[in-house]
């Protein structure tokens, strides 16, 4: 059985390596980047939620900079993106996929790290959702499109449920892999869910459809 720590990490750059995927997917899709436009927008996606993490946590420099695994899982999967993305088929439904395994991942990730640090519960289920959205959100932002966290209501709901997932499995004494594995699966069922049947919450009466 891996150790928290042990099993933090990998879920970590599992999670930054997808969300690499998804970044240089959308860059080549929506935008036509070159190489570094794929490349930047690639890492970026990556690392973002990760840098707003350890920066809310106080653990500087951000692990994306002190360790040089993220770095090069990053780069990794965004060069990967780069040389066999336009070969992939059904890239819509590859970018969304991809998008919502990041966010799942950087959910339960962030709220495992904030528990490690010391923050109760609810923080913790706070911080992991910020974290599975800012990758996501920042790439958004960089390409000058309305962040998914703004526009799509399935976005930020579902981080919020499995972070909290985890944190309670952490709390009752549950291994923190098992934990977390459920806490991402579930955030990526309602993450996918929503996108098949395009849900979002519920917006004031009157207001344009998003």
């Amino acid at each position: 059985m891996p150790t928290p720590h042990i099993a933090l990490l990998v879920l970590d750059l599992a999670g930054t390596f997808v969300f690499a995927l998804n970044g240089a997917l959308t860059a080549i899709r929506a935008e036509r980047l070159d190489i570094v436009g794929v490349l930047v927008l690639g890492m970026f996606t990556a690392m973002g939620g990760g840098i707003v993490r350890d920066v809310l946590l106080g653990s500087l420099p951000p692990a994306t900079f002190s360790d040089w695994r993220y770095l090069l899982v990053a780069a990794g999967g965004a060069l990967l993106a780069f040389l066999f993305g336009t070969r992939l088929d059904h890239r819509s439904f590859s970018i969304n996929v991809l998008d919502a395994m990041g966010l799942s991942l950087f959910a339960v990730t962030g709220a495992l790290k904030a528990l490690d640090r010391g923050m109760s519960p609810l923080p913790a289920v706070l911080l992991g959702t910020i974290t599975g959205v800012g990758g996501g959100t920042l790439r958004d932002a960089i390409i000058g499109r309305v962040p998914s966290v703004l526009s799509s209501g399935l976005y930020a709901i579902p981080a919020l449920v499995g972070a909290a997932i985890i944190v309670t499995a952490h709390e009752l004494g549950v291994a923190t892999l098992p934990g977390a594995l459920v806490g991402a699966s579930v955030c990526f069922a309602i993450r996918l869910i929503g996108i098949r049947y395009d849900l979002n919450a519920p917006a004031p009466r009157g207001a344009p459809p998003g």
